[in-house]
């Protein structure tokens, strides 16, 4: 499994300690920028990850931006992407249990470096419930097949 990861310069700095807590639990994963601090816009990062996720060439996508509501934002617009803004662990841990989660979105200047590698462990290591889940879900899927006008 390869993780596409990808954040604005207001997420950088953490991105690039989750790339290292990814690369020292064992994970794959490939970094889609941004490379600077220089001011960015967020879609042209968040745009890659979820076109990825969403085709299947990604299994799953983490987007960091200030506040990860912008990235958040982005990445629900591609079918077949369920990306959850997460703030702790218990948002964290629902959001793959209960919404099957395949992108995570952390606001780089909202959540520290700890309790961020915390976040994706959890929802790594976390397995989707089904069951009455899945039917919601479903009914998500039924309105990505709509025309959007």
């Amino acid at each position: 499994m390869t993780i596409a990861i990808a954040s604005d310069h207001a997420g950088r700095e953490l991105k690039e300690d989750i790339k290292t807590f990814l690369t020292e639990t064992g994970s794959e994963w490939v970094d889609l920028g941004t490379d600077g601090d220089e001011s960015v816009d967020y879609p042209d990062y968040g745009i890659p990850v979820a076109e990825g996720v969403g085709s299947g060439k990604y299994e799953k996508g983490i987007l960091i931006c200030g506040t990860g509501i912008g990235m958040s934002i982005v990445a629900n617009k591609f079918a077949g992407v369920r990306a959850a803004l997460v703030n702790d662990l218990y948002t964290t841990r629902m959001a793959k249990e209960h919404n099957d989660a395949n992108i995570l979105v952390v606001g780089g200047r909202v959540v520290g470096k700890g309790i961020a590698r915390e976040m994706v462990r959890v929802w790594l290591e976390s397995q989707f419930e089904g069951g009455r889940h899945q039917r919601r879900l479903d009914k998500i899927k039924d309105i990505e097949g709509r025309s959007r006008t």
